[in-house]
């Protein structure tokens, strides 16, 4: 400390490698729609550009009406508008890298492990509201939202460089029915979503000139660049045996792609259902959960849980080591 404080002729580092980044947006092709069950696609056709998808964002124009009608009854659900799209695909030179499906159990799941109690208040103005419902809708049922893609992939959630020179593409796949993203007290409610606009808005990055020529020799030299992160998968038992046990078998491979970390959840009688809420789980009474990847089992230990006398406390431990383990974070903030 006090070396530093005397070293007066120490010189000011100034790092000019990155000249500028520009948010530029990129448009679904023309004769794309917006409809139930419509395949969407968000090219980047040019390729001679820096790109970095980590920050890039879905910016979603739209309105929520009861059959064309203002309502004050129904309410997107906490993380509503996820709901309204069955499946996110990433394309690199015509090629996907990342999937996930059911889009709106899975990212309602991940966030609920991974944000901590400031990411989830940022997170209010694109529908994520845990406790109270989502306020980002004006009284004639309009929204605009701009929603990070780090929160809907894990491809850009891990890999936060660039990418040099190559086609992306981004498919989206609307879900058949706006019901499991409202909730309504009416039962005769007629949900009607509209999805006016779509934009992925990418930040293109422009470099000095010494770390062009450097990045040109890499592309020249035939290296392999290696897109390393986690992806996330879905799977869903849909009619759970009612017996006091049951087994669950799970496809997964025992290479590299093995799983990580495993999400669980319960649900009953939400899908579907207007006057239930989506976004909602259940313990359904559950006392004991155990994950056999080949030989190993975890946790080791039974968890012995009573929801009735409010025993849960190991699991809730476990929920709260979440994002030590998987952000390699010191302490912890879940919500």
């Amino acid at each position: 400390m006090s070396y530093n404080i005397l070293d007066i002729g120490d010189h000011v580092l100034v790092d000019n490698s990155v000249v500028s980044r520009e948010m530029h947006s990129h448009l679904p092709y023309a004769n794309a729609t917006f409809n139930h069950c419509d395949e969407i696609r968000i090219p980047i056709q040019t390729q001679d550009i820096y790109t970095l998808p980590s920050e890039s964002y879905l910016y979603i124009e739209g309105r929520i009406t009861d059959d064309g009608k203002e309502s004050a009854t129904l309410k997107f659900v906490n993380n509503g508008l996820m709901y309204l799209f069955d499946e996110i695909r990433y394309e690199i030179g015509g090629c996907v890298i990342d999937r996930v499906r059911n889009l709106g159990i899975t990212t309602t799941l991940k966030n609920f492990a991974s944000l901590t109690q400031s990411e989830s208040n940022r997170y209010k103005s694109i529908g994520w509201s845990v406790s109270d419902p989502p306020a980002f809708v004006d009284t004639k049922g309009d929204f605009s939202v701009c929603i990070p893609l780090k929160l809907l992939l894990g491809f850009p959630a891990d890999f936060t460089k660039i990418l040099v020179n190559i086609r992306q593409e981004l498919v989206l796949i609307r879900s058949s029915t706006d019901l499991n993203a409202v909730t309504s007290t009416m039962e005769n409610t007629k949900p009607k979503v509209e999805i006016f606009k779509i934009i992925w808005k990418m930040p293109h990055i422009q470099v000095s000139d010494s770390e062009k020529l450097r990045l040109y020799k890499f592309i020249e030299n035939g290296s392999n660049l290696e897109l390393a992160f986690r992806s996330w998968e879905y799977h869903e038992i849909p009619l759970v045996p009612e017996t006091m046990k049951f087994n669950w078998n799970v496809k997964t491979t025992s290479l590299l792609e093995r799983p990580r970390f495993v999400l669980f959840a319960l649900q009953t009688a939400k899908k579907n259902a207007i006057k239930e809420n989506a976004s909602h789980f259940n313990h359904c009474h559950i006392t004991n959960l155990k994950l056999f990847l080949n030989s190993e089992m975890y946790p080791y230990d039974n968890v012995n849980l009573n929801f009735d006398k409010r025993h849960f406390a190991i699991a809730y431990e476990m929920y709260a080591q979440f994002q030590r383990s998987y952000y390699y974070k010191t302490f912890c903030y879940c919500i």
